[in-house]
């Protein structure tokens, strides 16, 4: 992983806190926590507060995420909602931190002024144990305190000036009125300023969860909808009668729901051709198959001539594969006559000829979902799916790591907003990664 992390891969984009005021702060919360506080003066935090250098340190990833549900979070300062999440157990967790900095703020902008906001994402459950746990999420609350009790003593200003206001002769108690200065010297003038945050309760909506090897759930009107392997407990036993069961292996399946709910964007030349999608997706099988037959071979120095050379040499490779003539073929159909027929395609292969609906409200958990079943493109699996992308990274061969590397750095992370619009017709609004 030291290529990853060099190359801002893994854990890139974090912001820094070193200045010893702060430092005290994210202890007091960690405190606040029941943890044991960090011995490092300076470290790293995402938007949601977790340290890769304090995970090290504790020996433990999920130091924020005990259990991997109720997800904790320390806010340091409003700029974390610019920050990627880079460890976390439930695909939205970036969304929710997001709404909840959007809708709360005033009152984040006040707080972390002098002090440093903490608590946890809460949920219905305390444990997953089956799907069961996972379908009875269906709405969050965000439990907040501060590491300085800076909302305590808002809370306790406010009694006070209420008191102030209703009990007769209160402006003649000395110890009110002291209390109070010395309060508002640490909070200001609480008629200004919103310290107590707002909005505390949030949807939570379609996710993939990291239980049990990963499980998506889809949410429409009338029925929720569970992709997973079939080995998860609770699989086509909990909630039968709201709940349509689909094993991940079961690619006719998996198309027919996506499709028939508009999820997906099927072929079609007007964003097909303008994309790039289809000669990007053949450009990393031949890659793939490349690394298979030949994984010391330096793939950042070969070119398009070197690339036709192998595929001559190895065709009976190409053709038991079947993806490249068959995206090239793609390619060719499409602008011939504007668009593919998918009942002609074969369901494994259907999913390299779409992407997720660009309008539909799960684009980034679809093409999460396409990007695992696609897996030869490690580009989009990086993008949508990084879980998935770091467990391949580990059994690639050292010289395909290099390109890998190469590869999204130059092509990728120059621009992201640009690729992701091209490629997946994802607008910059919409990003979560």
């Amino acid at each position: 992983m030291k290529r990853l992390l060099e190359a801002e891969l893994i854990y890139g984009r974090l912001l820094d806190i070193s200045e010893q005021h702060l430092v005290a702060r994210y202890n007091k919360a960690l405190a606040g926590f029941g943890l044991r506080q960090t011995a490092l003066t300076s470290f790293q935090i995402d938007m949601t507060g977790f340290s890769p250098e304090i995970a090290d340190e504790f020996g433990d990833r999920d130091y924020l995420d005990p259990n991997r549900v109720n997800r904790r979070f320390v806010i340091m300062t409003p700029a974390q909602e610019e920050l990627p999440v880079v460890h976390t157990s439930f695909s939205n967790t970036a969304a929710l931190m997001h709404e909840f900095f959007s809708a709360n703020a005033r009152a984040i902008n006040a707080v972390t002024i002098r002090d440093a906001l903490y608590g946890e994402i809460e949920d219905s459950v305390s444990i997953v144990n089956d799907i069961d746990d996972l379908l009875s999420i269906n709405e969050v609350r965000f439990r907040v305190l501060s590491a300085e009790d800076m909302l305590g003593k808002a809370a306790e200003l406010r009694t006070l000036v209420d008191r102030l206001k209703t009990v007769p002769n209160a402006w003649a108690d000395d110890d009110l009125l002291n209390r109070m200065v010395e309060l508002a010297k640490l909070t200001g003038d609480i008629r200004e300023n919103a310290l107590v945050p707002d909005k505390l309760v949030f949807r939570h909506d379609a996710f993939w969860a990291n239980h049990f090897g990963g499980v998506y759930i889809f949410l429409d009107e009338k029925t929720t909808t569970v992709i997973c392997d079939p080995s998860v407990p609770g699989f086509r036993r909990s909630r039968p009668w709201q709940v349509s069961y689909i094993s991940l292996s079961d690619h006719q399946r998996i198309f027919e729901f996506l499709a028939s709910t508009n999820r997906l964007q099927l072929p079609q030349a007007s964003w097909v051709e303008a994309s790039g999608l289809y000669q990007h997706r053949a450009d990393m099988v031949i890659r793939a198959l490349v690394n298979e037959t030949e994984p010391t071979v330096d793939q950042g120095t070969i070119d398009a001539i070197w690339l036709q050379t192998w595929m001559h040499r190895n065709a009976a490779v190409v053709a038991k594969n079947g993806l490249y003539p068959f995206l090239q073929n793609a390619i060719r159909t499409v602008m011939a006559t504007g668009g593919i027929k998918m009942q002609d395609v074969p369901a494994q292969q259907r999913f390299h000829l779409v992407r997720a609906a660009p309008d539909h409200p799960d684009q980034w958990l679809v093409n999460r979902l396409v990007a695992q079943l696609t897996p030869e493109d490690f580009v989009s699996r990086f993008v949508f799916d990084k879980q998935g992308f770091y467990a391949a990274y580990e059994r690639y061969s050292e010289k395909f790591r290099e390109y890998v590397v190469a590869t999204l750095t130059g092509a990728y992370l120059k621009d992201k907003a640009a690729f992701r619009r091209r490629l997946y017709g994802l607008r910059e609004e919409t990003a979560n990664a």
